[in-house]
């Protein structure tokens, strides 16, 4: 009975923590893109919190939902794949083989699938975008200005524009450089410290100016995901901050690696917080006047490692 009494009293302790950690989200719940590697998931969430699908990964920066219902996806630092619903790989691609990059250190943090069928792939160590066909060949390419070279964190997400140019984050480097399609940079923005010493690591007690992100809104502002600087931030073409999230700036929550940045048209930010712990949500909906209205938080089925956050159109 003395047993019984304990393991009830155990039990009562754990299972609100327990149930703290399934599937939660706050606000209209929306179908997403989710991946973790400390967990090994890449999943589509449906709006419910199951899983419609999911796939094994390793490290992973990047990753997209294709029109044509496949998933564009990294395996692990060199290795990408276009996978089909049913698990069918339909095209691969292995930057540490291919294209002068044998015996090189070699790793790719972000990539895209093009309007016309080529897929854009930024390798941190050789400091490149290339484009390359079906085959694997390269159709255009250019070199990337590197200060801190690192086959780690050269790069971190970088997204080709519509007028055809790169707007590339350079996470060693803290900058953000927008290049045209010869190589040459029309644009730059140096994130700074805002007088903080540098801290190591990749919670909260972390900071520096090792950014993830950069998006380009249709006013001409770069959205700008701040990384270990626990921050987002709104800079014009003449690099002025015209808006700033601050890691404690909304209530009841601590930023800590923010990831993806993106500027919805009612105007609201999606973040993604990563490393933060589970008592942080992992992708968060603000307000311009940074009210939080929308949250997921999953430390189930993902984990404190969170880098890829999509909103995905519904099912």
């Amino acid at each position: 009975m003395q047993r019984i009494t304990r393991l009830s009293f155990v039990w009562a302790i754990i299972s609100p923590l327990c149930l703290s950690l399934q599937a939660e989200q706050t606000g209209p719940p929306r179908r997403l893109l989710v991946a973790d590697d400390s967990k090994q998931r890449l999943a589509i969430v449906a709006p419910d919190g199951s899983l419609e699908w999911e796939a094994k990964i390793g490290p992973i920066h990047d990753a997209w939902l294709l029109p044509n219902g496949n998933v564009l996806f990294q395996q692990s630092w060199t290795e990408l794949v276009e996978m089909k619903p049913d698990k069918t790989v339909v095209w691969s691609y292995d930057a540490a083989n291919m294209n002068g990059n044998n015996g090189k250190r070699v790793e790719v943090h972000a990539f895209q699938r093009l309007a016309v069928g080529l897929t854009m792939i930024v390798e941190s160590g050789p400091a490149r975008i290339i484009e390359v066909d079906r085959d694997g060949a390269i159709k255009h390419q250019i070199a990337l200005k590197v200060n801190h070279p690192s086959a780690h964190s050269d790069t971190r997400l970088a997204r080709k524009l519509p007028n055809g140019n790169y707007l590339v984050a350079h996470e060693s480097d803290g900058f953000v450089r927008e290049y045209d399609s010869s190589g040459k940079i029309v644009w730059d923005f140096e994130v700074p410290l805002f007088g903080k010493e540098r801290k190591g690591g990749h919670g909260p007690e972390a900071f520096g100016n090792s950014l993830f992100s950069a998006t380009r809104l249709p006013n001409g502002n770069t959205l700008i995901g701040g990384g270990n600087g626990h921050s987002v931030l709104e800079v014009t073409p003449d690099k002025k901050i015209v808006w700033k999230v601050e890691q404690n700036d909304l209530p009841g929550i601590t930023l800590a690696w923010v990831t993806r940045v993106e500027r919805l048209p009612n105007g609201n930010t999606l973040l993604g917080n990563c490393h933060a712990g589970p008592e942080n949500p992992q992708f968060i909906e603000i307000t311009p006047e940074k009210k939080v209205v929308w949250t997921f938080k999953d430390f189930k089925n993902f984990g404190n490692s969170t880098p890829v956050q999509a909103v995905l159109t519904p099912k």
